[in-house]
């Protein structure tokens, strides 16, 4: 323990795991189970859209979204998480991560609900509406990234911090494969009860109106794990580093967290004063002084999390699409509306039991032992490997589906285990309590940016070179694509080296807090990148 460190903080840095440990995950980690849900889950039914609301009968072909409908439906949410990300990662440092936390809860089930009822008298009219639900709906959502990474890591010990954190975001696995299962079971139920034949046969008709009800549901479900962990979230104390550093309330700090760990703790009123009144501890976001400290490591992590979220969400959004293009999906010709849903579903359901769950779970098994620096150096490296082992011979997989699937799976898998967990854990860690949260919001927010560049991007590069969707112009291929997305990850692992090692320390070392002179204010612990 440092001379400086106020007991309370060392009392959760040493405190042995225990049952309050395991309530934090799940508390934060439902928010991010309905995260996931509630973001992914359009992917799955945006073919079902074009289906319902933009056939023409004028062409030969099931209804697809127009360009700008389809980019604005898959897109709208990443822009809404991204403004929900700096605007509560902010709010986070200053009303506290308690008070901000509810709200963001709140936000995702009205708005999850809300989706599902969208209305309108024309197509675009839906579409609208859908997409101003869904944009409220992204930024509840945003909300809930740097809070609950700063909930997390201000409540675990040091020694197992890493996989505390890791298990919050794990829960986005869950909350995928949770989308696809809710889709399966949605649309066979509706695929037995209105049995149609294929689009090719009937036309029009294999869209029964019922299927309207189908995306509703899937959309509305959203809401329920969110409305489960609300009451919860209202009965967690403010963190002690909040309290303590923020508020300057060390008796509260003490209080609750003698509830919390069992133990008696003593506040420590002038010790709590010292360490304020310390310049390690009066420094701002825009100042020179944490350009000089943390200048690198913002830039470190706002940069390998862009690049990170263009690879995985513009793999993710568009599964459906690559597989199709590689001939996995039957043409849409071939099935009816329901009936493509479910094919849809079960695809991306089982890329999620292969490879996007066993990820995260690797990660947070591992991340305290291999450490962060590791594990996503290793994940870019392989992500770049098999996006392009799947770029070049592509081809050559357009007639071996099951070794594209294999190929496929393994760079969702390496994406969790690897930057797409860590990005989210070294953010709650190596930046001063007062400005962690903002930090983090910042950090996610960029990654966000990655994602609107990966949902619009792809949408259109990855149109056929000769003969695009409809609508669409000549793009450069899904071949072309992952080649680009190849490049981004290795742009990734190369960024990954202005990220500090945070393993095995408590946050008050990694960010220079307890420091009581200008002589040791010179460098902090995080300065230090290990050598690979």
């Amino acid at each position: 323990m440092s001379n400086n460190q106020l007991g309370v903080l060392h009392a959760l840095d040493a405190a042995k795991t225990q049952w309050y440990h395991f309530t934090a995950i799940v508390i934060a980690g439902m928010g991010f189970f309905t995260d996931a849900y509630d973001l992914f889950c359009i992917s799955l039914i945006t073919k079902l859209l074009g289906r319902i609301y933009y056939h023409d009968d004028k062409i030969n072909k099931p209804g697809t979204l127009p360009p700008n409908i389809a980019a604005a439906v898959n897109g709208v949410a990443f822009c809404g998480t991204l403004a929900g990300q700096l605007f509560f990662g902010w709010l986070g440092d200053k009303l506290g991560r308690k008070r901000v936390y509810g709200l963001t809860l709140m936000l995702m089930v009205i708005c999850s609900i809300a989706s599902g009822l969208s209305f309108g008298k024309t197509p675009n009219g839906v579409m609208a509406t859908l997409c101003f639900f869904r944009f409220w709906l992204g930024f509840g959502i945003g909300g809930d990234y740097p809070l609950s990474a700063t909930i997390m890591s201000e409540y675990a010990n040091k020694k197992t911090r890493g996989a505390f954190i890791a298990a919050v975001f794990a829960m986005q696995g869950f909350g995928i494969l949770a989308g696809g299962i809710v889709a399966l079971i949605v649309s066979s139920a509706f695929d037995h009860a209105f049995k149609v034949g294929p689009y090719d046969l009937i036309g029009q008709k294999s869209t029964v109106p019922q299927a309207d009800y189908v995306w509703r549901i899937i959309l509305m479900f959203g809401a329920v794990p969110a409305l489960l962990t609300y009451y919860w979230r209202m009965k967690m104390p403010e963190t002690a580093r909040y309290t303590a550093l923020i508020a300057r309330n060390s008796k509260q700090a003490a209080a609750d967290m003698s509830k919390v760990l069992n133990v008696e703790l003593k506040p420590e009123e002038e010790k709590v004063e010292k360490i304020l009144a310390a310049p390690s501890n009066s420094f701002g976001l825009f100042s020179k002084e944490f350009a000089k400290r943390h200048g690198l490591h913002l830039l470190g992590t706002t940069s390998t999390w862009f690049l990170l979220d263009i690879a995985f969400y513009s793999s993710n959004l568009f599964q459906k699409d690559i597989f199709t293009a590689i001939g996995w999906l039957p043409a849409a010709g071939t099935m009816s509306a329901t009936h493509e849903v479910y094919r849809v579903a079960r695809a991306q359901t089982l890329i999620a039991l292969c490879g996007t769950v066993p990820g995260y779970w690797f990660t947070v098994a591992l991340i305290d032992h291999i450490g962060r620096f590791t594990i996503q150096l290793m994940g870019f490296f392989f992500m770049t490997v098999f996006m392009f082992a799947l770029a070049i011979p592509y081809n050559h997989w357009k007639s071996h589906n099951a070794g594209f699937l294999i190929m496929y799976s393994l760079t969702f898998f390496f994406a969790n285990f690897g930057p797409n967990a860590t990005t989210f854990v070294v953010p709650a860690e190596i930046f001063p309590a007062r400005l962690r949260s903002t930090c983090h919001g910042i950090s996610a927010a960029a990654g966000k940016a990655g994602a609107i560049v990966g949902s619009f991007g792809f949408l259109y590069a990855s149109q056929n070179q000769k003969t695009p969707d409809h609508g669409y112009p000549h793009g450069i291929g899904v071949k072309n694509a992952l080649m680009v997305l190849g490049a981004v990850n290795c742009l990734g692992f190369l960024f990954t080296f202005l990220v500090p090692e945070s393993k095995g320390k408590s946050l008050e070392e990694l960010t220079g807090e307890n420091e009581e002179d200008d002589e040791s204010q010179q460098t902090t612990s995080v300065d230090k990148v290990p050598a690979v």
